[in-house]
């Protein structure tokens, strides 16, 4: 795709394989080749080889920077004049933020006034400003609107965007070449372009291949969609996994329906199974990793993962927790 082709998406444009390899070339000097490593632990308790996809060593803590930079590296020079605005509860906004940076681009950030200190700290260490639209995602995602019509700033979708959904897909490439042979991924799923990428660059090398989604259960909106058919509004609520928090849109486009092509089996975790997987993160591997980050290696501690033979990766998508949680957290064992 050249970088004046964005604008020719359209919704039964369907975004492609090709996309994510293009998308891999293009990111290149931004995000990094992120390791996959075999876990001992994990593999011992399935019973099958289990390996951790580590986004939560990118530059800015999570897989988000591979989206921001796929969309952001194709903006014109008057996009770039202009600037960006867009709604995160810390990841996608640290991404955007850092990439903004980079490129001397301002970024404004929506966020709910309940996000983490550390990821609000994070953005606005990164020159973006902060505003806080409301008190939910959904609010923040309005705000977010308002602000680009106001100001004239260009919208970065978290999810809903191909050039972000093929950004996110590059992980899939990665756990392609590293491990020819895998099974089944587990992806942890809040707007849906994770999931949804992975998927695209998986199921093109082998629809054999299982995508397993893995959400908390608290307010899962992209599982209830699912099974309603169509994208769902939910009452937000409070989680370990806040970055998986939010709505995906009455309006989405891709993310969701790519999701409902490509998406295997879903499971959803506790907030017990989740803290237990951060713990085991810490204890075992030595890895921080977030609660969003962290649900599919609950999914696997927990006994939830459907029956699976070959080797299985679990995406841990970020590492951007409040430490003095995590401590507490590994406190009460």
């Amino acid at each position: 795709m050249a970088e004046s082709d964005q604008d020719m998406w359209t919704p039964e444009r369907d975004v492609t394989e090709r996309d994510v390899r293009l998308a891999r070339e293009r990111i290149v000097p931004v995000a990094i080749r992120t390791p996959l490593l075999p876990s001992r632990g994990l593999s011992q308790r399935v019973g099958t080889p289990v390996y951790l996809k580590l986004e939560n060593l990118q530059d800015t803590g999570s897989f988000k920077i591979r989206g921001a930079a796929n969309k952001m590296l194709t903006l014109g020079p008057d996009e770039r004049e202009r600037g960006v605005v867009t709604v995160s509860t810390g990841n996608h906004g640290r991404a955007v933020a850092h990439v903004a940076r980079r490129l001397n681009m301002r970024a404004v950030v929506c966020v709910p006034t309940g996000t983490a200190y550390n990821k609000r700290e994070a953005i606005e260490r990164l020159g973006a400003e902060i505003v806080y639209g409301g008190e939910t995602y959904d609010e923040n995602d309005e705000a977010a609107f308002e602000l680009a019509r106001e100001r004239g700033l260009v919208l970065i979708s978290p999810d809903d965007d191909p050039l972000i959904i093929a950004g996110q897909g590059t992980v899939g490439l990665e756990i392609l070449e590293d491990l020819p042979a895998v099974s089944t991924v587990l992806v942890p799923v809040g707007g849906g372009s994770l999931v949804s990428g992975i998927g695209l660059a998986l199921k093109a090398a082998d629809g054999g291949k299982r995508v397993i989604g893995v959400s908390m259960d608290r307010a899962p909106v992209m599982y209830h969609s699912l099974k309603a058919g169509k994208p769902l509004r939910m009452e937000e609520e409070e989680t370990l996994a806040d970055a998986l928090v939010g709505g995906i849109g009455a309006e989405a486009q891709y993310s969701f329906r790519l999701a409902q092509q490509l998406i295997d089996d879903f499971v959803l975790v506790s907030e017990d199974e989740i803290a237990s997987a951060m713990v085991f993160a810490l204890e075992e591997h030595h890895f921080v990793v977030e609660g969003g980050g962290a649900v599919g290696i609950a999914a696997l501690l927990s006994g939830k993962l459907p029956e699976t033979k070959g080797s299985v990766v679990v995406v841990v998508s970020g590492g951007n927790v409040d430490l003095p949680l995590l401590l507490r957290l590994a406190e009460a064992g």
